[in-house]
């Protein structure tokens, strides 16, 4: 072999070994490549599989809640007062959106008229985000629009919405909803957990093409919808103590008023007003601080009405009889304080003597001064707290206090005499109502309700509220010596503004002048009047409560009084036991009337109140409401004149269980889903104002709980050119 071949062979060698090395190599590289693919896998796989399948499904899975329907609220006599209607809300996804955000903000800013900085904010804040809330409650009609321009990543979600169906009415008492539609106020945040429900759910899914449907992996979670509140209010009287108290604050010029009814025997609250008020479909447009129900949550000094408690005592226990002469130091008398200080109670009419009988009559400070002496402080505050005074009541409404009733302990040398005509204590309207709801009760004290039944969506009565007897506060000696004390009031004293021709009406008159800063204001008061009726069989307590009254003058009797008998008038004018005497003495009376609206109600509720507002009328037709009426709301006719009622006969369902679609065309947005929802109709909205278009058309026969689609516009066109100008509504 020659020394090249060697060298050849040599090299070869050299270059196989070189290649096995780098080949090795390329085995190593690639085995650990393989591992720590393997390795991945298995922690992807298995280890953390849970974690990343999770991570995977939010990439094409996102779920949707199903919102429960809210429970509507009726009054006593099963008349809507609240139910709920749909609006539409959009979400978006801002991952899927994407780079796509400044069309998405462009187009909500376009269609709904707002910056298009606005919404492209929430989106880039919201990245990291798979929710956020673009709009929410927009119109049927606007969201269509915005459903039209198919923005990838956007969410359109129905969500209810409260509908008050007589707007101001008795909204301290409901309250209202916040845009979640939870209870913020009122019965509506009293019973929240009741009447909102359970939220349903529904996982969607996304496809390799974009398409949506719902997934298989997860089963649909339905609403479970509100229970619905059946309140002891009643409609007709709430809307007389609406306004009665109205006309009364206007007429007096006072900063505002506030009234109670209830039922004595019960408990019942059968209206509670408080003016000014909100109205719950547009709470925006309000000071929010008028949502609050004064009657429960404003404690004040009563002045005279609080005399119930020292005439009570008085005659409870023996201390005085009714004729009893007490020296009424001719209008003024000076009361003994620390070293040579003195204090002066005194009087607005200069008296010589009078009986404990006219002192309560005739409202003297200076006499009940004197028998606040004679009972004694024990006696006196166990008498207070045996009424209620110092103590929550336990009613069904939000925010109530206990009120201000000191100890003896804690009183002043001139406490009892003070406390004796209703200064140095702090009393809520209700405490007041409910005290003398105790004697139109022949001494017992019920406690008071807002609720009578709770029902679940079937109709089930789940709970209920039911008269509940507290204490028995007074003999039936003493509840005769006080109702004769209060009729006195009435026919001989400070409280004939309340005289009533036939009807006996019992009652106490209350002055007190307003505390603020340590100091009494002023020229500030709180006028008062408190009664009950008809005697012989009392039916009601009413509470009458103006604030800073300034017109004609500011005792309870001249300012409170006169709204007290109005109110009561048109109540016994309305209720079975309708007085001849009234009867006959409002014939006699030539004064006009303003025809109230009472279409889309039911038949009997329609004819309280035009009879309570002096009118008669004549029902045509049969149905379960009234469809129209002649003459119409709003004009002035003679007192006494007849008002035809016509009564939907399409309202009623047929044999086959199917109903006819009422024609509601013209009406408000309230009438109209008032009218529907009577039939069990699901109304969807479009637009706002005024019904120009219906879906199904009127006349049309459907099956018992159809959707109706109200096209609704602005006020302002005539009927007739809405119906033309009305888009066809597929």
């Amino acid at each position: 072999m020659t020394e090249k071949e060697e060298n050849y062979n040599g090299g070869t060698e050299g270059n196989r070994q070189r290649w096995r090395k780098r080949f090795f190599f390329v085995k190593l590289v690639f085995f650990a490549f393989f591992a720590v693919i393997t390795a991945k896998l298995i922690q992807y796989q298995i280890l953390e599989s849970e974690k990343f399948q999770a991570l995977a499904r939010k990439q094409y899975e996102q779920k949707f809640i199903l919102p429960a329907t809210r429970g509507n609220i009726y009054d006593r006599n099963g008349n809507v007062l609240v139910s709920n209607t749909i609006l539409v809300s959009f979400a978006a996804d801002p991952k899927i959106i994407g780079d796509n955000a400044d069309a998405v903000a462009e187009a909500f800013g376009r269609i709904l008229g707002k910056s298009k900085s606005a919404y492209l904010s929430k989106l880039n804040e919201s990245q990291e985000k798979r929710f956020v809330w673009l709009e929410r409650r927009v119109s049927p009609d606007v969201a269509q629009r915005i459903e039209a321009a198919k923005l990838a990543g956007v969410v359109a979600i129905n969500e209810p919405e409260r509908l008050y169906h007589y707007d101001e009415l008795a909204s301290a008492l409901i309250g209202f909803t916040d845009i979640d539609n939870s209870g913020i106020a009122g019965l509506e945040y009293e019973y929240n957990d009741e009447m909102k429900g359970a939220d349903g759910s529904v996982m969607m899914q996304r496809d390799g093409i974009g398409r949506v449907h719902p997934s298989a992996d997860y089963p649909r979670r339905e609403p479970v919808n509100g229970n619905a509140l059946v309140l002891a209010m009643d409609l007709t009287y709430q809307s007389i103590v609406d306004e009665e108290l109205k006309r009364g604050v206007d007429a007096n010029k006072a900063d505002g008023g506030l009234a109670v009814m209830l039922n004595p025997k019960t408990g019942e609250i059968l209206a509670l007003s408080v003016y000014p008020n909100v109205n719950p479909n547009n709470v925006g447009k309000f000071n929010i601080a008028l949502a609050r129900d004064r009657v429960v949550t404003d404690v004040f000094e009563p002045g005279s009405v609080f005399k119930i408690v020292t005439a009570s005592a008085a005659y409870e226990n023996h201390i005085v009889t009714p004729d009893q002469p007490f020296n009424a130091e001719h209008g003024k008398m000076k009361i003994a304080l620390n070293g040579k200080k003195f204090r002066i109670i005194s009087d607005t009419h200069e008296y010589d003597r009078l009986t404990f009988q006219q002192a309560i009559e005739l409202s003297s400070n200076i006499v009940c001064a004197k028998v606040g002496k004679l009972i004694g402080g024990e006696i006196f505050y166990r008498e207070a707290r045996d009424f209620g005074f110092g103590i929550i009541s336990g009613i069904d409404l939000p925010g109530e206090v206990r009120g201000i009733l000191r100890k003896p302990n804690e009183w002043s040398g001139t406490s009892l005499q003070t406390m004796a005509y209703g200064y140095e204590v702090g009393v809520t309207p209700l405490q007041i109502a409910c005290a003398y709801a105790a004697v139109a009760n022949k001494g017992v004290l019920m406690k008071p309700y807002a609720v009578a039944q709770v029902k679940n969506a079937a109709g089930t009565v789940v709970r209920e509220n039911k008269p509940e007897p507290i204490r028995r506060i007074l003999s039936q000696n003493t509840v005769d010596l006080l109702t004769q004390a209060f009729e006195g009031v009435v026919e001989r004293g400070t409280g004939k503004e309340v005289r009533t021709q036939g009807v006996r009406i019992g009652g106490k008159t209350g002055t007190s002048r307003k505390w603020s800063e340590g100091k009494y204001l002023e020229n500030n008061y709180t006028a008062s009047f408190v009664g009950f009726f008809p005697l012989d069989d009392p039916q009601a307590v009413l509470l009458v409560m103006m604030d800073n009254p300034r017109t004609r003058g500011y005792y309870g009797g001249i300012t409170s009084g006169p709204v007290f008998r109005a109110i009561a008038e048109r109540v016994i004018a309305t209720s079975y036991k309708y007085s001849p005497a009234l009867a006959a003495r409002t014939e006699q009376e030539s004064t006009s009337r303003i025809v109230p609206d009472v279409r889309m109600l039911q038949p009997s509720v329609a004819e309280k109140m035009l009879t309570g507002c002096g009118l008669q009328c004549r029902t045509f037709g049969k149905g379960a409401i009234v469809a129209r009426q002649m003459p119409e709301p709003g004009k002035k006719v003679e007192k006494g004149e007849s008002i035809a009622l016509v009564l939907n006969e399409e309202a009623l369902p047929m044999k086959d269980g199917s109903i006819i679609v009422p024609d509601v065309l013209g009406m408000s947005v309230r009438r109209a889903m008032n009218r529907l929802v009577i039939d069990d109709f699901d109304v969807k909205l479009q637009g706002s104002g005024v019904v120009t278009g219906q879906t199904p058309a009127p006349g049309q026969n459907v099956s018992v709980g159809s959707n109706i689609v109200l096209v609704c516009a602005p006020r302002g066109l005539s009927l007739r050119a809405q119906k033309t100008a009305s888009p066809a509504v597929n």
